[in-house]
């Protein structure tokens, strides 16, 4: 008997068996992974956005190794906590106050917690098909629930929150007519859980807009964008002013660590002991000699180089499905995107629960996997690419999609 539910401690891990046989990641290295038999992939799920400079980096394992030499667990402030705080807040502009937490499910819940103490209202604002984690008041209306479609008039709502319309302009305007109560509103630089729906223009400052107009704070999910487009924050990149963001995966490159970031006035009730906040592992030596180790190497990474890769990749994969006659579109940036089987990529939540295809996204993972790449098999998955996606490796992945699309083309072609 397996004592694990479901072979995995979090659903997104959850594969397909290809062949009969169930997918099991013995090490990685790079871009790289391999299995329990030997077997290596390119991967392009990177800890689900989490490992930007490549699996096992040399200098963030040697920090990481030395810290958990001088004790993982020192319960009292310990050495590496300030220069950490102190190299994440140099990236973040005004949000120049920090608090660790271990995941991005904590990090979004802080910082709700921290708009709630300071607007005294209750009620936080989400988009409809986003995911700012896992915990049950930001769960509400994840992609797929039957919450995330909503017409007007319908809005849906709990005490503790309500859902916005990603890229509908007039709703935002409707949300704050008829409730009072919003704390704050979550932004996410683009509706990534979603399969990567990009913002209609300046519909993120309207957003900002309306919200501080009605005295609502601004909250940045950057916990899968925070770095991956520029060292910092993407929010910032777009010209938004937020007053807290959560960040997390590629600032620890795949060791467990998050963090909220904010306005000095607006994290004070946590400084001045009015606001709980907590946690054992919270900033712990690990985590922040990640952060030291994976900020510095970020500092000096080319992204105009590694986006223009993934541009390039995005291309190929496009012109590979149409030599197939396979309708494929791609969304998001060239080192996070989305693959949808359509003439065009979706804008809103309803056309992508209409240009979505469960039965082509797992044939095509499956594909690519026989092929020697690991893809998320979901409609809403992601390609990530690392500083480890190299010319090579992105060329390897060009050849491979070019034959998952001829393994398609009996099935999918139009």
């Amino acid at each position: 008997m397996r004592n694990l539910i479901g072979d995995v401690s979090s659903a997104a891990r959850i594969l397909p068996d290809l062949n009969g046989q169930t997918l099991f990641i013995k090490n990685g290295k790079g871009a790289y992974l391999w299995d329990d038999q030997g077997r290596r992939y390119i991967d392009t799920a990177l800890g689900f956005g989490a490992v930007l400079l490549g699996h096992a980096n040399n200098i963030v394992n040697e920090q990481v190794a030395a810290a958990l030499a001088d004790s993982a667990a020192p319960s009292w402030a310990h050495v590496r906590e300030h220069a950490a705080a102190s190299a994440l807040a140099a990236h973040t502009g005004a949000l120049s106050k920090v608090i660790f937490t271990n995941s991005g499910s904590e990090a979004v819940h802080l910082a709700c917690r921290a708009a709630r103490a300071y607007t005294g209202r209750a009620r936080i604002a989400k988009m409809a098909a986003g995911f700012d984690g896992w915990f049950d008041d930001v769960s509400f209306g994840n992609v797929s629930s039957s919450e995330a479609s909503f017409a007007d008039g319908q809005r849906p709502s709990t005490p503790r929150t309500t859902l916005l319309r990603f890229n509908d302009f007039e709703d935002v305007d409707r949300l704050f007519a008829e409730d009072p109560d919003i704390a704050a509103v979550i932004l996410e630089p683009m509706l990534a859980n979603a399969g990567c729906i990009m913002p209609a223009p300046g519909y993120l400052l309207h957003v900002q807009q309306v919200a501080h107009r009605h005295g609502a704070l601004v909250i940045c999910d950057e916990v899968l964008m925070g770095f991956r487009l520029h060292a910092g924050l993407a929010g910032l990149q777009a010209g938004l002013d937020p007053d807290i963001a959560s960040v997390g995966k590629a600032i620890g490159n795949g060791v467990p660590v998050s963090a909220i970031v904010g306005k000095p006035h607006i994290l004070a009730g946590f400084e001045e002991g009015r606001v709980l906040r907590g946690g054992t592992f919270s900033g712990n030596p690990i985590a922040c000699a990640a952060v030291i180790s994976t900020l510095a190497q970020l500092d000096d990474a080319d992204y105009r180089r590694l986006i223009e890769r993934g541009e390039a990749l995005r291309a190929a994969v496009e012109t590979s499905f149409k030599a197939q006659g396979i309708l494929v579109s791609t969304s998001g940036y060239g080192n996070v995107f989305g693959i949808w089987p359509s003439a065009k990529a979706p804008t809103t939540y309803e056309e992508a629960l209409m240009f979505g295809d469960a039965t082509f996204s797992k044939a095509l993972h499956l594909a690519l996997r026989e092929a020697g790449v690991l893809l998320m098999p979901s409609p809403y998955g992601r390609v990530y690419l690392s500083f480890d996606h190299d010319d090579e490796v992105v060329e390897a992945m060009k050849a491979a999609f070019a034959v998952a699309a001829s393994k398609l083309a009996s099935r999918f072609a139009r």
